[in-house]
C-alpha cells in the first residue's frame, strides 16, 4: 500500500511541476521527425541515413536516447561513461545535422514506468512531431524492448490533454513507425517504407564514428571481434562502413521497388526500412510520399 501511495505522489508531483512550465509547440510549418532509441547511437544506426536526408530537405529532426548509456562499456561506468556518451551523441548530432537529447535513465535498468512514459510524451509533444520512429517491442535487449513499449504507450496519450497537462497535447496524432530489425517472433519486421540512403551512407558512417566508445570499443569487445578494429584512425571509418551496414533483405528490396521502381531499386546499395505501427495515424501511399519526399527520386 505504501508503494502505491508513493507512486501516486510521484505522478501528482510530476504533473504539478510540469504544469508550472510553459511550453510552446513549433509553428514553423516544417515536417518534424523524432526518433527514439534506448541508447546513444541506436537512432544513429537504425535511422541515421534517413535523418540526414530529412535534415538536408530542411525538416526538423531530433534523436532521443531514453537512457544515458552509463553501462555500455567494458572499462568505464557510471557518471564518467554517461558524460562521455553524451559528448559523443552531441558530436554525432552535429555530423547528422539533427538535435540530440539524452534522458537521464540508467542503461540496462529501463522499465516501462509511468515516469518514463511521461518523459516520452513530453519529448514527442515538445517536438510537435509529425513522424515518430522507435524500436519494435521485441528485441534481445530489454532497454530496446521497453523503449518500444514506452513509445507505444505514449502513442495515444500524446493527444490527451489531461495527461502531462503542463505540456500542450498534440492536436493531431503522429505517424508512428518502427525501425528495421531481424527478429522473427512473434512476427517478422514488415518493411512498409524503404529509403535509399546510398547518397548519404558515407556521412552516416562518419557520424557513427563519433560514438567511439561504442563502435570501436564496447560493441567489438562484447561481440568478441575487438581484434578486427583497425588501430589506425584513418582506416576505422572504412572498417565501420562494413561493420555497421544494414543488409538489404529480399523484403526490403521489394519495398524499394515499390517506392523507387524496379530499375532504380536494383541500384540501391544502402537502405533503411520502417514499419508502420498500427497505433497513430495510418497514412496511405500518397501521404507517405508527402512525408518522405525522397521516395522515388
Amino acid at each position: 500500500m505504501r508503494a502505491v501511495h508513493k507512486n501516486f505522489l510521484y505522478v501528482f508531483l510530476f504533473m504539478f511541476s510540469t504544469s508550472l512550465t510553459a511550453h510552446t509547440q513549433n509553428t514553423d510549418n516544417r515536417t518534424r521527425i523524432i526518433m527514439l532509441g534506448a541508447h546513444p547511437d541506436d537512432c544513429d544506426q537504425d535511422g541515421g541515413g534517413t535523418a540526414i536526408l530529412f535534415a538536408k530537405m530542411g525538416y526538423a529532426v531530433k534523436f532521443v536516447s531514453v537512457t544515458n548509456g552509463d553501462a555500455g562499456h567494458q572499462a568505464m561506468k557510471g557518471a564518467e561513461l554517461a558524460k562521455r556518451r553524451y559528448a559523443e551523441a552531441q558530436e554525432a548530432g552535429k555530423r547528422f545535422g539533427v538535435t540530440y537529447d539524452v534522458l537521464d535513465n540508467h542503461d540496462g535498468q529501463l522499465m516501462p514506468s509511468l515516469e518514463v512514459r511521461f518523459q516520452i510524451i513530453k519529448e514527442i509533444r515538445e517536438w510537435d512531431a509529425d513522424i515518430v520512429i522507435a524500436p519494435r517491442p521485441n528485441d534481445y535487449h530489454p532497454d530496446h524492448r521497453y523503449t518500444g513499449v514506452l513509445v507505444q504507450d505514449a502513442a495515444y496519450m500524446v493527444a490527451v490533454p489531461d495527461i502531462v497537462p503542463g505540456t500542450p497535447a498534440l492536436k493531431k496524432n503522429p505517424v508512428f513507425l518502427y525501425f528495421q530489425d531481424g527478429f522473427q517472433r512473434p512476427n517478422p519486421f514488415r518493411p512498409d517504407i524503404a529509403v535509399d540512403i546510398s547518397s548519404v551512407f558515407a556521412q552516416k558512417i562518419h557520424a557513427l564514428d563519433a560514438h567511439e566508445s561504442q563502435v570501436y570499443e564496447w560493441l567489438p569487445w562484447i561481440g568478441h571481434y575487438a581484434d578486427q578494429v583497425p588501430s589506425n584512425k584513418a582506416d576505422r571509418e572504412k572498417w565501420l562502413a562494413k561493420d555497421r551496414d544494414i543488409k538489404i533483405t529480399p523484403a526490403v528490396r521489394t519495398s524499394l521497388e515499390k517506392w523507387y521502381g524496379t530499375d532504380k531499386a536494383a541500384q540501391v546499395q544502402h537502405a533503411e526500412a520502417f514499419e508502420i505501427c498500427e497505433y497513430g495515424t495510418q497514412p496511405n501511399d500518397d501521404e507517405i510520399r508527402k512525408l518522405f519526399p525522397m521516395l522515388g527520386q
